[in-house]
């Protein structure tokens, strides 16, 4: 099953929250970083600018229940697809 990467903090998904087609965004939110998808990443530049509002924030975990044990940003952040880095 191939890994679907959140377009403004890396994070991994078994499915894309842009439906099968890539086109349609069921509006559910990030649980890293927040971002609501179909609007905060809807296009590289409104991904960007929102990274750049979390980071800016300290990138708290929008729910932080739900880290990862060992969550390392900067590996995370690797995994933004190119188009949207």
């Amino acid at each position: 099953m191939p890994l679907w990467f959140c377009r403004v903090c890396g994070l991994d998904y078994d499915e894309s929250p842009w439906g099968p087609d890539g086109h349609t965004p069921d509006h559910t939110l990030c649980g890293c970083c927040g971002a609501e998808f179909g609007y905060h990443d809807a296009t590289p530049t409104a991904a960007r600018q929102y990274r750049a509002q979390w980071l800016a924030a300290g990138a708290g975990l929008f729910y932080p229940n739900l880290a990862p044990a060992n969550w390392q940003l900067a590996e995370q952040l690797a995994q933004i697809p190119v188009a949207y880095q």
